[in-house]
């Protein structure tokens, strides 16, 4: 090697070194935010790290409590440093937006009448935050699209006047779901059961159908180019077609007369579905050619019956409350893990490797989502102060878990130190 030879060598050496040390490393990606019912899959699991993995007596620290939501079951939204949820106050519903790192009110929109009903007032359905945009159901069929900064109105449309549609017993409480250019939605109409609005403008693109609504929250189950939206609706487990809202399948031996709730369970081509006043779940395997589809039961159990909540699938297996016993259930076979009477019956998220539970009784609780037995992280309780089942579902938000009774809502800092 000539010394100019060797001099090129070692300036080229040096270059890469000094190019290595200097480069900018690969930024790591912020964990989606809890934008919409369930998360940012609308299937309960948080994609935040870096939380606790067993809890101080007493629960995790208290960061806030605020007041002035209002009543109502409605869980929580986050978008941008805000909280979104609904209540009802005096005779209205009401949209709130809160700041998510001291509680305090940032606006208020009056959405509507308030729902009245034996089993608590108010609103029950989360809104769902796209771009600059939120969406929200009343629990009177009130769907309004607003400023996510301001609160202003941008459109309104009230599902019972539009489309027919019946009120189910407790209430409208299902999650708007934003499937491209549209929202999908459960109004219970006859012939506009299903129906497909614009989100630009509320106007109505399709209407479909004639099932009485439940207050489950559709899915999105993509098969190639088909979209099928499905729909856990007052008679049945179905999926449409998100384009113009033709019935792709249907199945029903899950669903019962009184109440479908949880919102189904999507993995690759299959569904879990369930309901609880002695029902069950099944376990469904969609196939689809081109434009057609069809969904034929992998098996029926009775050992899973969501009633209020919906399970979680982590791994090979789901986790859920079997009317009131936490039930861990291998996916694939509906073999059953293991049963423990853990918080008590309530509904639950994960995140971090942990289940997050929370009970219409106000215990929340840290345990381990494993297939081996239930073992529990820690566990503390709220000061319940309406009286009313905390039926609103916990979320995890820039390390914070939000939970809510009623008019009071809570923050708790979940972040390892």
């Amino acid at each position: 090697m000539t010394p100019r030879q060797w001099i090129t060598v070692v300036v080229g050496i040096m270059t890469l070194s000094v190019s290595a040390a200097t480069q900018t490393p690969a930024p790591v990606p912020e964990p989606a935010e809890w934008f919409q019912w369930r998360g940012p899959n609308r299937d309960g699991i948080s994609t935040e790290t870096g939380l606790l993995k067993d809890w101080p007596k007493g629960g995790p620290p208290q960061v806030w409590r605020a007041g002035g939501v209002g009543n109502g079951y409605s869980s929580f939204s986050t978008s941008g440093g805000r909280l979104y949820t609904l209540g009802a106050r005096a005779g209205n519903e009401y949209v709130t937006a809160l700041d998510r790192a001291t509680g305090k009110k940032v606006w208020d929109y009056l959405n509507g009448r308030r729902f009245e009903n034996d089993r608590g007032d108010g609103p029950r359905s989360t809104p769902t935050v796209e771009g600059d945009r939120l969406y929200v159901l009343g629990g009177s069929g009130d769907l309004t699209c607003l400023e996510n900064a301001t609160g202003k109105k941008i459109w309104s449309v009230n599902i019972i006047q539009k489309f027919g549609g019946r009120n189910p017993y407790w209430g409208y409480s299902e999650s708007p779901l934003i499937v491209g250019d549209r929202l999908l939605v459960n109004a219970g109409g006859s012939r506009a059961s299903i129906v497909a609005i614009a989100k630009a403008d509320g106007a109505t693109l399709w209407q479909q159908h004639s099932d009485e609504a439940g207050y489950s929250s559709p899915m999105l189950l993509r098969t190639g180019s088909l979209q099928q939206v499905v729909f856990f609706t007052g008679e049945r487990t179905l999926a449409v077609d998100a384009r113009d809202g033709r019935l792709l399948w249907s199945y029903n031996k899950a669903a019962n007369g009184t109440a479908n709730i949880a919102t189904p369970i999507i993995r690759g081509t299959r569904v879990f579905v369930s309901s609880d006043y002695g029902t069950g779940a099944a376990l469904l395997e969609v196939r689809a050619a081109g434009n057609i589809a069809s969904a034929t039961e992998v098996y029926f159990t009775r050992e899973m019956r969501n009633h209020h909540a919906s399970s979680v699938l982590v791994g090979d297996h789901i986790y859920g409350f079997s009317s009131s016993i936490l039930t861990a259930l291998k996916f694939d076979t509906g073999q059953m893990a293991w049963r423990d009477r853990s918080v008590g019956k309530g509904s639950l998220i994960f995140a971090d490797e942990r289940l997050i539970l929370y009970s219409e009784d106000g215990v929340v609780g840290l345990a381990e989502a494993s297939p081996t037995g239930y073992r529990e992280h820690g566990r503390f309780t709220i000061p319940q102060q309406s009286g009313a089942p905390t039926w609103s579902h916990p979320i995890v938000a820039g390390g914070l878990l939000i939970i809510r009774d009623q008019d009071d809502v809570y923050a708790h800092d979940l972040r390892a130190r």
